[in-house]
């Protein structure tokens, strides 16, 4: 297959097409509301592995409750964890309040605007780290994620069975629109959506594309009722977490080991109970 055109006459319809789409269909999403740099890295961790439509009503609730880095670093975990709830992956609730912490502690409570700092912080990878930028600070960095993937491949790749990022990368470089890249992204990101649901998902021949594991009597939904039901208590003993639940003893003791290895729970009085 022919090398994809990156000619600027190939650039400015690509451009063309995308925010032209975006004026019509763009999406009204709480934290494109001003673009605050707190906002925007709240949204960039909840939005890891979780759709859009899920995140959008949790986020509101989460900003009244924790306005800033300030307020989100001071707050009991159990606080975060609880509005957290629907959301999955509670892991990433216990990275975000420790990022909050880091970023009170050595930087003023002010979010870093370089992806290399911002990599340093808990559960933020180097792609994450470059979205932030883009979004919080209008950086022109270079990332991919499903919704760009799904753009580049459906327009750039036709029919080809698997495309790597390596291949991926140069195109969404020479398609960035550097003067406001903020837009671009949003404007790119929302138009990967409705391909998807016109055409399906193109990502799915990335080479990075990964097959969601199966949610329903999984140890992940699992872990999440062991959760739940510690939330709610202020200590609970391993047979009384598994008698609750119904679930196996051993499997029970292994979620919580986990939970603890993790930071998410403490042994107390014989029991767990939130860290």
């Amino acid at each position: 297959m022919p090398e994809p055109s990156l000619t600027p006459d190939a650039v400015r319809r690509f451009r063309a097409t995308v925010y032209g789409h975006f004026k019509k269909h763009g999406r009204s999403l709480p934290w494109r509301r001003g673009y605050d740099p707190y906002h925007i890295f709240v949204s960039e961790v909840m939005l890891q592995q979780t759709p859009v439509d899920r995140v959008a009503p949790k986020f509101d609730p989460f900003i009244k409750a924790f306005p800033d880095f300030s307020a989100l670093a001071a707050a009991p975990l159990h606080e975060v964890l609880a509005l957290w709830q629907g959301l999955g992956y509670n892991r990433r609730a216990l990275n975000l309040k420790r990022a909050a912490e880091m970023v009170v502690r050595e930087y003023g409570g002010a979010l870093p605007e370089t992806p290399e700092a911002l990599a340093t912080l808990p559960g933020i990878g180097r792609a994450t780290a470059a979205s932030i930028a883009a979004f919080a600070f209008n950086r022109p960095e270079v990332f991919l994620e499903t919704n760009i993937r799904t753009v580049l491949i459906h327009r750039f790749f036709g029919d080809k069975a698997t495309v790597s990022d390596a291949e991926l990368l140069p195109v969404a470089a020479a398609m960035l629109d550097k003067r406001n890249p903020r837009k671009w992204y949003s404007a790119l990101m929302d138009y990967g959506t409705t391909l998807k649901k016109r055409h399906g998902n193109a990502s799915r021949r990335s080479t990075a594309y990964k097959t969601q594991t199966r949610f329903e009597g999984s140890r992940r939904q699992k872990r999440g009722l062991v959760l739940k039901l510690l939330l709610g208590s202020a200590s609970l003993t391993t047979e009384r977490i598994a008698e609750e639940l119904a679930i196996d003893r051993d499997l029970c003791t292994g979620i919580l080991a986990d939970l603890v290895k993790e930071g998410i729970i403490a042994v107390s009085r014989g029991g767990y109970r939130i860290a």
